[in-house]
């Protein structure tokens, strides 16, 4: 800011002291050509508005340069601002971006987590699968065996029962040939004879 200062003073001297280079010269040149008017008094009038404008310039400089200075002050206070509020809101970004990246990795590898969580548990119901259909095969072999066991009991059974009503008819076939009136009356009394014995 004194940098700034001195510079717009140092400006403004110069263009006092080319003013008063450009003066002086038109000064001179007038006293000389006319001869009418009293050079001393030529003189005194062109110090006095060389003073005049010196003093002009000094207090325009003077007031006119505080307001500069303020508005210049106020516009480098403003841009100070300005920076400061841009950095603040790009490390502000800069954060939300650190923050999103770290949320996003965080998701990442939650979710590769969950896949993975998924896919053990994909493999535990698939044995417990594979382990129940092997139960129910084995169930279902045992009572397809124990079915086909029955029915081939059943069969024997039937089987057993047919062949003796066979062998009876055969047998009674049989004896209907065989056996006389006689030997039949002889047969039934030995039977009644033996059953009296063991009463």
């Amino acid at each position: 800011m004194i940098e700034g200062n001195a510079n717009l003073k140092s400006a403004l001297l110069k263009t006092a002291v080319l003013t008063l280079l450009v003066l002086v010269p038109v000064a001179v040149m007038a006293s000389e050509g006319g001869g009418h008017a009293d050079s001393g008094a030529i003189l005194k009038d062109f110090l006095y508005r060389c003073f005049n404008f010196a003093l002009m310039v000094g207090l325009l400089a003077y007031f006119v340069t505080k307001p500069i200075r303020k508005g210049l002050r106020d516009r480098r206070a403003e841009i100070e601002k300005t920076l400061a509020d841009a950095q603040a809101a790009q490390e502000a970004a800069e954060a939300k971006y650190r923050e999103y990246s770290d949320k996003l990795a965080r998701a990442t590898e939650e979710i590769a987590g969950i896949a993975e969580a998924i896919r053990r548990e994909g493999e535990v119901e698939r044995e417990k699968i594979l382990v129940a259909a092997r139960e129910m095969a084995v169930k279902i072999e045992r009572e397809t065996d124990n079915k086909a066991a029955g029915a081939v009991s059943k069969a024997r059974a039937e089987l057993r029962e047919e062949a003796a009503r066979l062998a009876v008819e055969l047998a009674e076939g049989l004896l209907k040939k065989q056996v006389s009136a006689d030997d039949q009356k002889r047969l039934v009394d030995e039977y009644m004879q033996k059953v009296g014995e063991l009463h």
